[in-house]
């Protein structure tokens, strides 16, 4: 009988066994912060149709950096036998949130204090081996191709947003995105088995799953929502 995922240990019968995979490790420690994360901030508003134009501009004000960031470390460790089986230059998100950005014609938007410590906590975990960053792109990718298509529905509703200014969860060069996901995931997992930080990894992913909360929190207030 399985009794809990501790981090990365599976413990039954009150003994521990084999390490868990990686992908478990990170799902079972970021469960409820998952939840939260989709019960708080802006990005609660923009799922309950409560958002506005200038809410979500802003959120792709300060995510851009915190991509750009995310993107420019996994091509830097892109020789690694870990980090590289995860670099997919197909989920790279840059070029799409700029063009939402100016098909929104959003500027003057500020770039929060939140999102320059997201942004440094990645490069961070971009310093040495840079596995760490498989916890950030698994929180960020999975996410975008997971809950953010349904995002990407609500908002074309609740704001009557075209697609021009939608492009960050639009992904062109995948054309089976659940196939796509089953892939990514079989990497993740792959990169798990090839390296031995599981638990600063999988910490990581808390980490990385806390900054997306915080950031949210943060954006919600500066957008003036939820008051």
């Amino acid at each position: 009988m399985l009794d809990r995922v501790d981090s990365n240990h599976v413990e039954t019968a009150g003994r521990t066994t084999r390490p868990a995979g990686l992908l478990e490790a990170m799902r079972e420690r970021t469960k409820t912060l998952h939840v939260t994360a989709e019960r708080t901030g802006v990005v609660a508003e923009l799922l309950r149709g409560r958002g506005t134009v200038r809410a979500y501009a802003l959120l792709l004000r300060n995510l851009l950096p915190v991509y750009e960031a995310l993107e420019a470390e996994l091509v830097r460790h892109q020789a690694s036998p870990v980090v590289g089986l995860t670099v997919r230059p197909e989920l790279h998100r840059c070029p799409a949130i700029k063009a939402d950005l100016a098909a929104l014609d959003a500027s003057d938007l500020p770039l929060l204090p939140e999102a320059i410590a997201y942004v440094r906590a990645i490069q961070e975990a971009g310093s040495g081996s840079g596995h760490p960053l498989l916890a950030h792109a698994y929180t960020r990718y999975l996410g975008d191709l997971s809950g953010g298509q349904i995002i990407k529905k609500i908002l074309a509703r609740s704001l009557e947003l075209q697609p021009e200014a939608l492009s960050f969860y639009e992904f062109p060069a995948i054309t089976d995105i659940p196939r796509f996901k089953t892939e990514y995931r079989e990497a993740l997992e792959q990169a798990g088995s090839a390296m031995t930080e599981h638990d600063s990894v999988v910490e990581e992913a808390a980490t990385a799953f806390q900054l997306n909360i915080t950031l949210s929190q943060a954006l919600q207030s500066a957008a003036g929502l939820g008051r």
